[in-house]
């Protein structure tokens, strides 16, 4: 078995005598790889590294820093294949879901990125001042497990255009396709020091590199609890902290909307990924007058979303892990206790080893129940009936959490209008998903800051206004 070990200051550790987190296949538990387990010394080292790169780096040319990047976009482009399988063997994505929507996703993400980069303007004037954008610093990339590659190429693009430097701590939970990251970063060219990739968890990597003295900037995405901890920690040294949390995301369903459409965006929201999708609608807000129409509609679909191996042509892999499905079938069963109805799905399937769940719709969810305000992280739809449109914006608002919400109808201007009442970060009309070009982030407890596009650019700048000198810019 390959230990991957730690990418610092361009150079790749040796893993020999060191401790080593094993990776296993959510499908079948088999051992997919393994990466040295890091420790507060390995941080001193990679931010040492991003400190010493920082000035030089920051006074490169943007043209030299789009180059590189551009560069690394099409590098994953050629290596789409190796990263789908990896991704698919260490996190449980169907391959042709990681081709697109993992890997995909992520050539997006820094084309929309190098777009923002060559359209941004790091002087103008102000009043009777010149504002100058400058790079922020070193930046600690702490990234999660259900979309690594996207929230890697997220981070460590807009840092790196930016003039920041990168220390990354990809997921312990599949952080192979990180080795892959590193491995391409070395093959380009970029100079040593500008991106690090040290491995390991929370408690050995992700906690010192948050406190350390040496970084000026944490982002970090992942769950609430931590995101936290992340905060706290980075408030002693008043770090700029970037966090994308959880959610709970509803779906107002308007009178007019066209049902079966409606439908399949739903449980297409809620079940790729296995459910594990921050920003997947989990909460269906019906008219009570066509709630039993919405659950015959689910039904007739619910076939397309049978969990299988995602090696195949399934559309829905295992969950991540044997943890995160007891979790699941954890909240099923304790909203089932609170009296909501399983109207399909709420098992493991028999039929399949590793950490599989079946698509699960939960009907008669109340405000009151567990499963309608917190994240269950997993395939698992909550249906709450209304009885006016002012009530369904009361419901959908009706969380701590606020990152991600959707609004169907047949009339475009009535949609938006309920769209501006919702408190979340963004809104799909009619199933419109993700778009990489415009801001992504939270209201409320889903986090602080936005990535992709200029604003995701942004997150790694700081402003300087030289009082006097507008006419220099």
């Amino acid at each position: 078995m390959q230990v991957h070990a730690h990418y610092i200051d361009g150079r790749w550790d040796s893993p020999q005598g060191r401790e080593v987190i094993e990776v296993d296949s959510p499908t079948d538990g088999s051992l997919v790889g393994a990466v040295v387990a890091g420790d507060a010394g390995d941080v001193d080292r990679a931010v040492a590294a991003a400190v010493a790169a920082f000035p030089g780096w920051a006074a490169t040319d943007m043209a030299e820093r789009i180059r590189l990047v551009e560069a690394l976009a099409a590098a994953l482009a050629e290596h789409r294949e190796e990263l789908a399988q990896t991704l698919s063997s260490e996190m449980g994505a169907p391959v042709e879901f990681a081709r697109g929507a993992q890997v995909g996703v992520a050539i997006r993400d820094l084309e929309e990125l190098v777009a923002a980069a060559r359209a941004h303007r790091p002087r103008r004037a102000a009043s009777g001042s010149l504002v100058v954008a400058e790079a922020a610093g070193v930046v600690a990339a702490i990234t999660p497990w259900n979309f690594p590659l996207h929230q890697i190429m997220l981070k460590i693009g807009a840092a790196v255009l930016a003039g920041c430097t990168v220390v990354l701590k990809p997921s312990e939970v599949a952080p192979l396709n990180a080795v892959i990251v590193a491995r391409l970063v070395d093959a380009i060219g970029f100079p040593a020091g500008v991106i690090n990739v040290v491995f390991g968890d929370g408690a050995g990597v992700g906690a010192p590199l948050t406190a350390h003295p040496g970084v000026d900037v944490v982002t970090f995405t992942g769950s609430r609890a931590v995101g936290a901890a992340v905060a706290k920690a980075a408030s002693d040294s008043i770090k700029r902290v970037s966090l994308e949390l959880g959610g709970k995301s509803a779906a107002i369903v308007l009178p007019d909307a066209p049902l079966a459409a409606s439908v399949a965006a739903i449980l297409g929201s809620c079940f790729a990924n296995t459910g594990q999708t921050c920003a997947a609608l989990t909460r269906a807000l019906v008219p009570r007058s066509l709630v039993g129409d919405f659950l015959d509609e689910a039904r007739s679909q619910a076939a397309a979303w049978a969990p299988g191996d995602p090696a195949g042509t399934t559309r829905m892999g295992p969950l991540t892990s044997a943890a995160q499905r007891d979790k699941v079938a954890g909240f099923v069963a304790r909203a089932a206790g609170e009296g909501a109805e399983i109207v399909f799905g709420g098992e493991a399937p028999a039929a399949l080893d590793g950490a599989f769940y079946e698509a699960t719709l939960l009907a008669a969810v109340t405000p009151e129940m567990e499963v309608f305000r917190e994240e269950v992280f997993g395939p698992v739809l909550a249906l709450v009936p209304y009885d006016t449109v002012d009530e369904a914006v009361e419901l959908a608002n009706d969380s701590r959490y606020g990152l991600s919400g959707a609004v169907f109808s047949a009339d475009d201007g009535a949609a938006l209008a309920v769209a501006l009442r919702l408190r979340t970060g963004s809104v799909g009309l009619n199933g419109a998903g993700l778009d990489v070009g415009a801001p992504f982030g939270g209201y409320k407890e889903s986090g602080i800051g936005r990535e992709a596009g200029a604003w995701g650019l942004e997150e790694f700048l700081e402003l300087k206004t030289v009082m006097g000198a507008a006419h220099l810019a």
